[in-house]
């Protein structure tokens, strides 16, 4: 008789365990598993998924680019999500980099250090990334001219689930990332979604402006590449 601890069945749905639930102003953020998956979803809309990060990898990869030949470059991400950003960031980045990372919700930070860690390979664990548990945008409005790059991964972009985030992408939030470049620094985007307004309105706020078309799995994911002129 077949092990049923070994074996998976044809016609076999896994289910979905939630791991844990965390309290936000914007709904319930539940961490839950599939299988070898993990996903982090609110109000039943998945937010990210450890089986599909094509995207946020090459997110983090592009840094290296962001700061050219800067010694020691300073960068800030928002949004940890579930690490694979930084970890591609901290591959290519020297060993001279800094890296704050600013995650508004304590959980997500605390899941990074224990239960989703070996996904991205414990990028907490780095000396050269800093943890700010508060919101990017503060950080951004504290913070004039620090940054050599300031990469934004939060939400689902300029049109994404929070409300709250919008202050990020609009002209205003757009001109305080822009002050806390430094002279020809970069803000790198991402988004689930296409948007020509946002794209119009980092060119009205002064950043030279191209954009990057991710495609994984049949699905499209878009980067903003804007630079401080």
């Amino acid at each position: 008789m077949p092990n049923p601890g070994r074996f998976v069945y044809p016609g076999l749905v896994i289910p979905r365990v939630v791991i844990e639930r965390a309290a936000t102003p914007d709904g319930e953020l539940v961490l839950a598993r599939r299988g070898d998956d993990f996903s982090i979803r609110i109000r039943g809309v998945e937010l990210m998924n450890s089986a599909h990060h094509t995207s946020e990898d090459e997110l983090g990869r592009l840094c290296g680019g962001l700061v050219g030949e800067v010694r020691d470059p300073r960068l800030l991400i928002g949004g940890l999500g579930l690490g694979y950003t930084l970890r591609a960031a901290l591959d290519v980045l020297p060993a001279a980099a800094h890296i704050d990372v600013a995650e508004i919700v304590p959980a997500v930070v605390r899941w990074n250090r224990t239960v989703l860690g070996a996904l991205a390979g414990h990028p907490l664990d780095d000396p050269r990334v800093h943890v700010i548990e508060g919101d990017v945008a503060v950080t951004i409005r504290e913070s004039p001219a620090r940054y050599h790059a300031i990469v934004l991964d939060v939400d689902n972009g300029p049109d994404g689930v929070f409300a709250g985030n919008s202050k990020l992408y609009q002209q205003r939030g757009l001109a305080a990332a822009s002050a806390a470049l430094v002279a020809g620094g970069t803000l790198a985007v991402w988004s689930a979604f296409q948007s020509p307004t946002f794209t119009k309105w980092l060119a009205d706020v002064g950043f030279a402006v191209e954009q990057q078309v991710i495609r994984a799995h049949s699905v499209k994911h878009y980067i903003w590449l804007a630079r401080k002129r």
